[in-house]
């Protein structure tokens, strides 16, 4: 598997999404042998970043992922797990009780890396960070990161963060490249700051497009796989897609290993260039 390693830390380049995972907003908790059948076979396939939050199906999905790995045998060390706090729970108190909960939830002592879900403007970015440093002192987190922040909100979160932000986590994919437009990938890339791709692929709902199947049949390979490996080629970027099947589960992990020439990326580029 490629990895991106940034600050000593090293990551693959595909990992796990769980957006899905557990239930909607509510717990559909009557379907957990599904939700437990996909995380055991991701772990089986042999994905170690897994991405999770408190916002996930309230809680239920970091429970299915502590569970999975007790029921897989799974050393914890083996697996990376990222963690998110929701926009409500930004001041100091709340980002504490929600680290928690989500400690709990998990059936572990350390979150490896602990986002920001989304910024809130009515909340003081220095009264958050001020919890995350803590927590991080700690050890009960041990890495920061952020989502869904644009340039000037990721600086500010740096200027307040006692160590490196590890990642930004954004909506970025073929068909939605916002934060390329508005400056975020290239800075990021510049800065050591590893890109989280989230909705990789569009929930599978590939536009069509000739020069994708073109090279999709070239390689052998899925559409799917094709617009994933044209995230994973390139600098700084990884990217958590999800499914329940294990056989798009396989074929995931397998599209970081998909090498796509530099025409071949000018092509894919071109076709979603709006």
């Amino acid at each position: 598997m490629k990895t991106e390693t940034v600050h000593s830390v090293t990551l693959p380049k595909i990992g796990f999404g769980t957006a899905r995972l557990g239930g909607l907003i509510l717990p559909f908790r009557w379907r957990d042998a599904v939700y437990l059948s996909a995380l055991l076979s991701a772990l089986e396939l042999g994905y170690t970043h897994f991405d999770t939050a408190e916002l996930y199906a309230l809680g239920h999905s970091e429970e299915l992922i502590g569970r999975a790995l007790r029921e897989s045998g799974t050393k914890r060390e083996k697996v990376f797990i990222t963690s998110k706090v929701w926009s409500s729970h930004l001041r100091y108190e709340k980002v504490l009780r929600a680290c928690e909960r989500s400690l709990r939830h998990l059936g572990t002592d350390t979150i490896d890396l602990y986002l920001i879900h989304w910024p809130n403007r009515l909340v003081p970015m220095v009264d958050t960070f001020r919890a995350l440093n803590q927590l991080v002192r700690e050890g009960k987190i041990k890495h920061i990161g952020v989502s869904n922040f644009d340039v000037a909100q990721l600086k500010e979160a740096q200027s307040f963060s006692e160590t490196p932000i590890l990642t930004d986590q954004v909506p970025y994919s073929l068909f939605d490249r916002t934060y390329a437009r508005n400056g975020l990938l290239d800075y990021c890339q510049k800065n050591d700051i590893l890109v989280t791709a989230y909705t990789p692929i569009g929930h599978r709902r590939t536009p069509p497009a000739p020069e994708l199947k073109s090279i999709a049949d070239a390689h052998h390979v899925t559409t799917h796989q094709v617009a994933l490996a044209w995230l994973v080629n390139q600098p700084r970027v990884i990217t958590i897609p999800m499914s329940f099947n294990p056989k798009h589960q396989q074929e995931n992990l397998a599209a970081a290993e998909i090498v796509l020439s530099e025409e071949e990326m000018t092509r894919l580029n071109k076709a979603w260039e709006k």
